[in-house]
């Protein structure tokens, strides 16, 4: 090559590479620098972090106009948007404000009053709409299945009627509240997860181990507060509709609007429609229950003086599910020709707060609801009617700058009857239907003590009166250490707990197929005591990942656990409390982390759940040893894509079989690992439009696919009319995971935020 040649293309390079810039800059909030914050230009070609005293450097910017942004962890995006000229340096400073919405989304449920996450003594996990979207679902209930620890289990395998579990305890165990009102327990438990519009909800706040000192009966195992959104930030109007290839339609519809200068109000309208018979088994049974079911939600905020609070909200849901024979048609309901499992629920709610016009910060808390069922198993009918009326008075009194008191006294009322012996006196009484009615008043007391900046200590005590069983004393303890820069947390709790069980509302079983029910003696209140101890551990490296380590040790013992015994009869279900003790302990641990357009949360959860009577000790049933849940997103930010990856993986679990001395379950007495696994790419079309779609339960698995047995059991002989002493009789009772298979969806979502 000649000479010149080269020296042409030398400056040609020279010329080129002299059109590129540099920015340099710091990044800071109010109290000083940000260190490994994340500064990128809007298209993401290039990018770099913050040093350990907040500075940054932009090499090779191209000259033009760019959007310079850059973020961090619970701070809002800063961007600025700059004209670079060729071969030049640029100085770009920015100053992060904390994004009050993150800093303060787990403020209620620990404590009972607003606190931030940070500086609650109550370890409390929050999962915003953004977490449920990763894996869109019909209802609450199933969107749990990526929450770690947290397992929905499927009770039925006819009418697929479920609970959640909370490391390794039974629904019964957990209570269910929207808007710390606990509106969803005893009857409605199975049911009360659903038909919650999802538009609406502002985050899901969880508590694992016992919450009775400040909630009472039924926060046993923990507690699942769902928060709806208020109308001061939801959107004008939100749409999210999608379907599935199994023909299942699931809508979710919500507004705001303004009556007068004085009142904003939110409704939202929940609609899921299944009405595709699927056998994929090939026992004549339907593989997945039919469902139609529809939620109206109406939320009102009202303005008041001194910006004080008084919100109203009612909800009602309507759902009707049938599961059983592919033959079986309506007219054939509660009859003994064709078996078919059909649920009628009808629900109405009414709950709100209202802060009393006093200078004291004093609260108001009231809720009604109303539960009827109407349901038929077979040719069993169980109708049943629930009421709860609940109100509660609470005043959180700052004492001095050490000492922060919350004082409260609740009343619950709940009326239950039904048409099964819970409710039937014997005829020599002369009565033969008696509804239980219950008053349950309470008070309860806390002081959060502020030792210094780094240490703080909770103390309380709750006392009930249960006006059939009695006194119930529930006391607490939780301690909180932080660092100095609050990375290093270390949280231990001490608790009580109790909970008074109904058999027939609780266990699906009680009602479910041809085993017979028996009560060895009238059931007594079970009681526990439970250990936590919480660690969390904040991450920022150099090269721009954040990571948050939450570990967790938990140990719960329990008197007068109430047991169901499968096993001594195969027809039978035997209910007794436990004449020795129960325990569930283990560890729990997530990883959250994010670097750039990844973010990542992984969790996992090792447990045993045990009974000891008598010296001998046996492992709960239908509980897990191991299991793990994992969220992977990935934003590409240039084509506006997010990419989904997410699902749980399950060790193995005992299962209630029909074995005994004459007769051998062909069927396993222990369930496989097993794993459900989904897939999901959305794009984003501008601010309000966002398309998504992909594929859930990537490996297709389903409970009896490597079966060798009828996982039904006798399906042919559902009234037991002719099955032979040898043969496995009818039994939807045996069942650990969900029967659906791999299916893909599509879903379309619209938010308009400005008019």
């Amino acid at each position: 090559m000649r000479p010149s040649l080269v020296i042409f293309f030398v400056l040609v390079s020279c010329t080129v590479l002299a059109q590129t810039s540099t920015i340099r800059g710091s990044v800071t909030d109010s109290t000083g620098p940000i260190p490994y914050a994340n500064v990128y230009l809007q298209d993401g070609s290039i990018g770099t972090t913050t040093n350990e005293e907040g500075n940054y450097v932009l090499k090779n910017v191209p000259a033009g106009t760019h959007e310079i942004r850059v973020s961090f962890v619970s701070y809002k995006t800063g961007s600025q948007r700059i004209s670079v000229q060729p071969n030049s340096i640029l100085i770009l400073n920015f100053v992060l404000k904390p994004d009050q919405s993150r800093l303060r989304t787990l403020v209620i449920t620990g404590t009972m009053k607003p606190v931030l996450k940070l500086e609650s003594p109550v370890p409390v996990e929050v999962y915003t709409p953004t977490f449920f979207k990763s894996n869109p679902t019909p209802s609450v209930y199933e969107a749990m299945q990526n929450v770690n620890g947290v397992r929905p289990q499927v009770n039925c395998s006819v009418c697929n009627t479920g609970d959640i579990h909370i490391n390794g305890l039974e629904g019964a165990y957990s209570m269910v509240m929207i808007d710390g009102m606990p509106i969803v327990s005893g009857l409605s438990t199975v049911y009360g997860l659903n038909g919650i519009p999802q538009s609406l909800i502002e985050r899901v706040e969880v508590v694992k181990g016992p919450a009775s000192t400040l909630y009472g009966s039924e926060a046993v195992g923990g507690l699942i507060n769902i928060i709806t959104k208020k109308t001061s930030n939801a959107p004008i109007v939100s749409a999210d509709v999608f379907g599935t290839t199994w023909n299942e339609i699931n809508t979710d519809v919500s507004s705001k609007f303004s009556a007068g200068k004085k009142a904003e109000a939110l409704i939202g309208l929940n609609y899921f429609n299944f009405q595709n018979r699927v056998d994929n088994n090939n026992d004549n049974f339907t593989d997945v229950t039919l469902q139609d079911r529809f939620s109206l939600f109406n939320k009102w905020n009202f303005k008041r003086k001194n910006n004080r609070v008084f919100s109203l909200a009612a909800r009602y849901v309507y759902e009707d599910r049938f599961g059983g024979d592919m033959n079986w048609t309506p007219e054939f309901r509660g009859g003994d020709s064709i078996y078919g499992e059909s649920i009628y629920t009808s629900r109405w709610e009414i709950f709100g707060v209202y802060q009393l016009p006093v200078k004291e910060h004093m609260m108001l808390q009231f809720s009604a609801n109303q539960h009827d069922q109407n349901s038929v198993y077979g040719d069993t009918w169980f109708i049943a009617k629930q009421k709860i009326n609940f109100g509660q008075f609470t005043w959180d009194k700052k004492i001095s700058e050490k000492h922060e008191f919350l004082f409260g006294a609740a009343m619950r009322y709940t009326y239950y009857d039904d048409n099964t012996p819970a409710t039937r006196q014997s005829e020599t009484e002369g009565v033969n239907n008696l509804p239980t009615e219950t008053y349950l008043p309470g008070v309860f007391i806390q002081d959060e003590i502020r030792l210094n900046k780094q240490n703080k200590l909770l103390l309380g005590m709750r006392y009930d009166y249960n006006s059939i069983h009695g006194d119930i004393y529930t006391p607490r303890f939780n301690y909180k250490w932080n660092s100095k820069n609050k990375r290093n947390i270390v949280r231990l709790s001490f608790g009580t707990g109790y909970r008074v069980a109904n058999v027939f509302t609780e266990d699906h079983a009680a009602l479910t197929g041809g085993r017979e029910v028996v009560f060895l003696s009238d059931l007594n209140p079970e009681t526990s005591l439970n250990g936590n101890l919480n660690v969390v551990k904040k991450v920022f490296t150099k090269k721009g990942w954040y990571v948050n380590l939450d570990g967790s040790v938990f140990h719960t013992h329990f008197n007068n656990k109430i047991f169901a015994d499968y096993d001594t009869d195969p027809g039978k279900i035997i209910y007794d409390n436990l004449a020795g003790y129960a325990i569930s302990q283990g560890v729990s641990i997530n990883v959250n982390a994010s670097y750039k357009g990844l973010k990542m949360l992984v969790g996992a959860t090792a447990m045993d759940v045990f009974s000891v009577e008598n010296g001998v000790r046996e492992r709960q049933e239908l509980t897990e040893q191991f299991s793990g849940t994992w969220t992977l997103s990935y934003k590409i930010r240039g084509a506006g894509l997010t990419i989904d990856y997410t699902g749980n993986l399950y060790g193995p679990m005992e299962l209630p079989t029909q074995d005994s001395e004459e007769f051998d379950d062909p069927r396993p007495d222990t369930s496989p690992w097993w794993s459900i696994q989904n897939l999901q790419v959305t794009k984003k079309v501008n601010d309000q439009f966002e398309i998504y779609g992909g594929l859930k339960n990537l490996l297709n698995w389903t409970p009896w696919r490597n079966l060798n047995a009828s996982y039904l059991g006798n399906t042919a002989d559902p009234f037991e009319r002719n099955t032979p002493p040898e043969v496995l009789v009818f039994d939807p009772t045996y069942v650990y995971g969900p029967n659906q298979g791999l299916r893909g969806f599509l879903g379309l979502r619209y938010t308009l935020n400005k008019s």
